[in-house]
């Protein structure tokens, strides 16, 4: 049984009034397991919706994931249920194509579910400051497969210097984790009052030094996973106040169990399928332009060889991309997001922007998995091997595979007509091109039959 700090239940008191006991019986409870779906996927599945999110699902029971080649494909991710919320903001706020920022990214949730909600023609800068995470968070939104994004390892700070360039940032700022307590129990022992103005302090620094890069008129979306006032409802009034910004309403229906407040809306476990989930919309009304900083160095990285197309158009789809080599590889972009490529590339530090197609060695062109995972590749004149389960995750885990009966030489390896990776067929084996960063690194047991929480719909990918 989760036991509470005293100062928390008594904040808590005080917010939720006769709620608490729900609310803490709640928390005692196993929290819900929820998925959404990548519009890789094009049938809905039988397990109950998340009301506010088209493409989100509860699950019965929380399984393996990691046994599950379809997540690794980039078919679903797990995420929390408040957080697909987004959905509800991004479709009643955001009605033209533009630039995109989500400052705080990593793992990728919010990131993965942007870049299925913007209009097309947007671009998506999906950012960490943390270097390791932005590793974890540039492996899940290359699954994810979207071609117009970039993931980039900064400061909120770096985003500060460039002029107002973004109509959108969403900042799921670091919090105290409140919400947290029922899937981390860990937790609640570095929760203190202390720390939640900590986290409040610094969420206000966050914000004030990415809000020059945001347009006039430009959305903020805000979010916690926390509870108090502190870190919700008094730093969207500062905001607001301080730096110039309109509060925003999300319509929503009352049967969703969400609970407005004079500023944003809570999603409290006792009412909702969720966790402490807390997100509020606000349109910026001050103006902030200052010079873009220019670093010598960095400016070179934008002016990286622009390749003939000619070698590598014929892996996607359409014919509007141009070819940049970098030091991790050759990228494909689209013709008309060339700009705020340079700009990532001058001003930034990308970990990768656009389509990570490969390297060429020799006359050798390697693809990288980023390129099968794409949903614009152009699977027309590829050789794929729909492979088994137990095929499947030997070649999740980097491990040695035949493929006896594809042709020689690059191959997709799919599962569920899901595209995973590459190997190089040579006919007594293939190497396997998986990344290693990316390998499972459980023990699963291939005698174990695993059946993914999708198998029993009969998916279908978009081939």
């Amino acid at each position: 049984m989760l036991t509470f700090p005293p100062p928390f239940i008594e904040q808590t008191k005080e917010l939720l009034g006769t709620e608490w006991e729900a609310f803490e019986q709640a928390l005692q409870s196993d929290a819900p397991v929820s998925i959404r779906l990548n519009n890789k996927i094009n049938q809905p599945l039988s397990y109950e919706r998340v009301s506010w999110c088209s493409s989100g699902y509860y699950l019965p029971e929380r399984p393996l994931f990691t046994a599950d080649p379809l997540l690794h494909a980039g078919a679903y991710y797990v995420q929390e249920a408040g957080s697909m919320f987004l959905e509800q903001v991004i479709g009643q706020h955001i009605h033209k194509p533009g630039y995109a920022l989500d400052l705080c990214a990593a793992p990728g949730g919010k990131s993965t579910h942007l870049s299925n909600l913007l209009p097309e023609g947007s671009f998506l800068i999906s950012n960490e400051t943390i270097r390791q995470r932005a590793n974890i968070l540039a492996e899940n939104m290359q699954k994810w497969g979207n071609p117009n994004v970039a993931v980039t390892n900064n400061s909120a700070a770096d985003f500060g210097k460039l002029p107002p360039l973004f109509d959108v940032i969403v900042a799921d700022v670091p919090c105290s984790g409140e919400g947290m307590f029922r899937k981390d129990p860990a937790s609640i022992n570095e929760w203190s009052p202390a720390n939640v103005e900590l986290c409040a302090s610094r969420q206000q620094s966050i914000i004030n030094d990415v809000w020059p890069s945001l347009k006039e008129d430009g959305i903020l979306v805000y979010s916690t996973c926390t509870y108090n006032r502190s870190e919700d409802e008094n730093n969207i009034q500062w905001i607001a106040d301080t730096l110039g910004a309109q509060i925003l309403t999300v319509d929503t229906d009352e049967t969703w169990g969400i609970t407005q407040s004079e500023s944003g809306y809570h999603f409290y476990p006792h009412k909702t399928q969720s966790e402490g989930f807390f997100i509020a919309v606000l349109q910026k009304t001050s103006s902030s332009a200052p010079a873009a900083r220019k670093n010598k160095n960095n400016d070179s990285k934008s002016r990286q060889s622009v390749l003939k197309p000619d070698a590598f158009i014929s892996y996607l789809e359409g014919d509007n991309w141009l070819f940049r080599s970098g030091k991790n590889g050759i990228f494909a972009y689209q013709k008309q997001f060339e700009e705020i490529i340079n700009a990532i590339n001058s001003h930034l530090n990308p970990l990768f922007a656009g389509i990570q197609m490969g390297e060429q060695k020799g006359a050798d062109f390697i693809p990288h998995t980023a390129l099968a995972l794409s949903k614009v590749l152009n699977k027309n004149d590829l050789a794929i091997a729909n492979v088994d389960w137990q095929t499947a995750i030997s070649y999740l885990r980097r491990e040695a595979i035949t493929l006896p009966d594809s042709p020689k030489g690059y191959v997709v390896v799919a599962y569920n007509n899901t595209p995973l990776g590459w190997v190089k067929n040579l006919g007594n084996r293939a190497n396997n091109l998986y990344p290693s960063e990316w390998r499972i690194r459980m023990n699963i047991d291939l005698n174990t039959p695993y059946k993914s929480p999708l198998a029993e719909n009969n998916l279908q990918h978009i081939l």
